[in-house]
């Protein structure tokens, strides 16, 4: 089971102290606990790549390309 991520604090200054903080090593950052997301990426996309058939994958495809076209 996860834990849940702690929220960052809104108050600028002490956001301030706990970067500096976690840059130094006197706090512990949690970055989400999903892998992808702790690098960086999106977490959903690759898992749902993997999950649909190729007709699935390819009328969605034709969805979206018959809507970027028809924006113009």
């Amino acid at each position: 089971m996860t834990t849940k991520r702690l929220k960052r604090p809104r108050d600028p200054i002490q956001l301030a102290k706990l970067i500096g903080d976690i840059a130094t090593g006197q706090a512990e950052d949690d970055a989400g606990g999903v892998p992808a997301r702790a690098a960086g990426g999106k977490a959903g996309g690759k898992a749902r790549a993997k999950a649909l058939t190729p007709k699935e994958r390819s009328e969605i495809a034709r969805a979206a390309a018959s809507a970027r076209w028809k924006k113009s």
